[in-house]
């Protein structure tokens, strides 16, 4: 059995020295392609997300939101954090269409990783800054409507009956609190799925190129 295990062994290691041996530059040169092909499609995907959002706040604002917003008070504050939102998406959009077009003219190992540092920061960046901005609106939605919406004098009488209202308060920030953490929780593990794959296939081709540089 021993001596059949060593005859198998030498033979997959002859059959191993025939294979054709890959250079420096046809492993480089199919490292950037695939590298240079997941970026594209983070460009590609951040752009289909942003007209999908766009055009589902577009079919979702009407004239009652807006009555609701200026009735909450909000109606200023949500213009101005809008206007921002779509600034700065608009600029990661460039920013995801600048790493892509930076990779495709990159020409060393060394660029190339320096290349995909830059696309995993700005993917993290651009992850983070939506969630910022999902909490910031909901929180702001909470606040208008606890404070100007029709329920407000019904939770504020509840406060005071509840003989300690201090506490009543506390437990419904409290209670917010852990709502919004799960939402951001959810919203974290979509983007997880949305660019993890290809982020994660980037980190792949990283660890490769740095094994080149050896």
């Amino acid at each position: 059995m021993t001596d059949g295990l060593d005859l198998l062994k030498k033979d997959w290691q002859r059959k191993g020295e025939e294979l054709p041996k890959l250079s420096y530059d046809e492993l480089y040169k199919m490292i950037w392609k695939k590298s240079s092909s997941m970026v594209k499609w983070i460009f590609y995907i951040s752009i289909i997300e942003f007209v999908f959002w766009a055009v589902l706040n577009l079919l979702s604002y009407d004239k009652d939101s807006l009555a609701l917003e200026k009735e909450w008070h909000i109606f200023e504050f949500s213009t101005i954090l809008t206007i921002i939102n779509y600034i700065v998406l608009v600029f990661f959009i460039y920013m995801f269409y600048r790493n892509y077009k930076q990779i495709e003219v990159t020409d060393s190992a060394s660029k190339l990783m320096k290349s995909i540092l830059r696309v995993k920061r700005t993917v993290t960046q651009y992850v983070w800054f939506n969630i910022a901005i999902f909490c910031v609106s909901l929180g702001m939605f909470l606040y208008g409507s606890l404070r100007f919406g029709k329920e407000s004098v019904q939770i504020q009488e509840a406060a005071s009956n509840a003989g300690n209202e201090t506490l009543f308060w506390i437990m419904v920030v409290g209670t917010i609190i852990i709502v919004i953490a799960a939402i951001v929780v959810l919203i974290w593990l979509f983007y997880r799925l949305l660019y993890g794959i290809l982020l994660n296939r980037l980190r792949a081709n990283y660890r490769e190129l740095k094994k080149l540089e050896i």
